[in-house]
């Protein structure tokens, strides 16, 4: 069953002097996630936020706080992002060598468990794993930082991750330069849920957000249908002799 594409806005594009005004905004502007990025300038050359920051943003939103630990080693500090709002943990691939380990952990916390890939780690690091796992996501820039191009070379990861999955129910993420110009490919590659950092944050009000929102969203939704076509007409050949009338 092909699962609705959620958009799951970047905070880390968001203004901090006012961060909780601009999760309340986000939220008001149709975003289904809040996707919250941890760096802690040493598994990549950034330093964001941490688990408190989350707890003080968590009673903004209701939403799903889909929390990416760009960290290493993450496993110490799962329960303190469990306790400080996260529903969605994910971790790295690369960031511990024991990543069945971690991923049991954050479900024992009661939360669901993603594993993130960066752009050179091949899709067989999670072969193993799938069963673990509510979410993958697929870094499409090198962690580190907000602003970054979208690396084309990404899609067919996604397309290979996607057949990977199969009908097991995970969703297949993506981070990095998504914008309204290239949200088609990503569907179309099989994603189902877009992270937007930039792409979102244009403008300064929720009616603006909204509608960078709203195109992320319709340019993805676009870019599943000639997939769906393909299919109808492959079964129109099927059914007629392989003709089409």
């Amino acid at each position: 069953m092909t699962k609705e594409i959620l958009i799951a806005p970047s905070i880390l594009a968001a203004d901090f002097a006012r961060l909780g005004e601009e999760v309340a905004a986000i939220d008001a502007a149709g975003a289904d996630w809040i996707h919250c990025d941890v760096m802690d300038g040493h598994f990549v050359p950034n330093i964001s936020f941490g688990a408190d920051v989350i707890k003080a943003i968590r009673p903004r939103t209701k939403n799903i706080f889909d929390v990416h630990l760009m960290i290493a080693p993450a496993d110490p500090y799962l329960e303190a992002f469990a306790k400080a709002g996260a529903d969605v943990i994910t971790v790295h691939a690369e960031a511990g060598a024991h990543l069945d380990r971690s991923l049991q952990a954050i479900r024992m916390l009661g939360k669901k468990a993603g594993v993130s890939l960066c752009p050179a780690t091949p899709e067989s690091a999670i072969e193993h794993v799938l069963d673990r796992l509510d979410l993958v996501l697929v870094m499409t820039v090198n962690p580190g930082f907000g602003g970054q191009s979208f690396l084309g070379s990404q899609l067919e990861k996604i397309a290979r991750i996607k057949s990977m999955i199969g009908a097991r129910p995970i969703r297949l993420e993506v981070d990095g330069g998504v914008t309204r110009d290239n949200a088609a490919a990503v569907a179309a590659a099989g994603a189902d849920t877009l992270v937007a950092g930039s792409a979102v944050f244009r403008g300064n009000s929720a009616a603006e957000y909204a509608a960078n929102i709203a195109a992320i969203r319709t340019a993805a939704e676009a870019g599943r249908v000639p997939k769906l076509q393909d299919s109808c007409t492959h079964r129109m050949r099927l059914s007629d002799g392989g003709r089409i009338r």
